[in-house]
């Protein structure tokens, strides 16, 4: 039978069966994949402690019987990222963030930057040398940029004023609409956020450069918490999807 190696990081795992595990996995060049681990619930010996959520791990799959079905031949461990799940803060935030990737990618269609963002995130939640909610910050924008769903955070929708040169210190973002609103084009409805203006200069500069640059900017906590609350609340919107994780997330924190 065709088979096939990749590295792969684990999104989710669910029991089949008494023995069997169905794991969804994030690959560089394939996409997501859903495999079937065959007794891996029973047996240390074939595949061993390694298959956790958020594991990097170089994967051999082979091809099933049935059409479309695939199966975990050989799994060895490349970055376990055993700090994140011993953390029930850094757990959730790599949850949501495996949620989202596994609920929006499509099978088996590569997305090798939203692998290599994942990827670059995971490793710095792990370390602990950036806030938690610095990176959920940095996942979610990029992760938007990516799937063309970034907002406009530059003007109003509705005059066009540039965000730097309205005399109001903070606008209204409509999810309805998809864009801001300065207050004088602003209408009665729900749906909507409103941010300052510093926050939306923040969350630009921060879309254009990378993790290690933008690390250095050092958010208030307060404009920490309104970013968060922006961002989890425009996500799910504009991606249709009702996250669990995102729930536990914000109960924990």
């Amino acid at each position: 039978m065709p088979e096939f190696t990749t590295t792969a990081i684990m999104l989710r795992r669910i029991c089949y069966g008494d023995n069997d595990l169905i794991i969804s996995f994030f690959t560089p060049d394939k996409g997501k994949i859903s495999i079937i681990a065959k007794a891996a619930k029973k047996s240390t010996k074939r595949f061993g402690p390694i298959l956790e959520l958020f594991s990097v791990l170089q994967v051999v799959c082979r091809n099933g019987r049935r059409q479309g079905m695939m199966y975990l031949q050989e799994a060895a461990l490349k970055e376990s990222f055993s700090d994140i799940r011993a953390d029930i803060k850094k757990t959730a935030y790599a949850s949501y963030w495996a949620e989202l990737i596994n609920t929006w990618v499509e099978e088996d269609k590569a997305q090798s930057q939203l692998y290599y963002l994942f990827s670059i995130a995971l490793e710095a939640l792990n370390q602990g040398k950036i806030p938690d909610e610095m990176l959920s910050v940095f996942f979610q924008l990029k992760f938007l940029n990516l799937n063309g769903l970034s907002p406009d955070l530059r003007r109003c929708r509705e005059c066009g004023i540039p965000v730097e040169k309205t005399a109001h210190t903070r606008l209204i973002f409509d999810f309805v609409k998809g864009g801001l609103q300065c207050p004088q084009c602003a209408s009665a409805a729900t749906g909507r956020l409103t941010l300052s203006k510093g926050v939306l200069k923040q969350l630009q500069w921060i879309d254009q450069h990378d993790l290690e640059t933008a690390r250095r900017l050092c958010l208030s906590p307060q404009a920490l918490q309104e970013s968060l609350s922006f961002l989890e609340a425009f996500v799910p919107f504009h991606t249709g999807r009702q996250l669990r994780s995102l729930k536990f997330l914000r109960q924990i924190r």
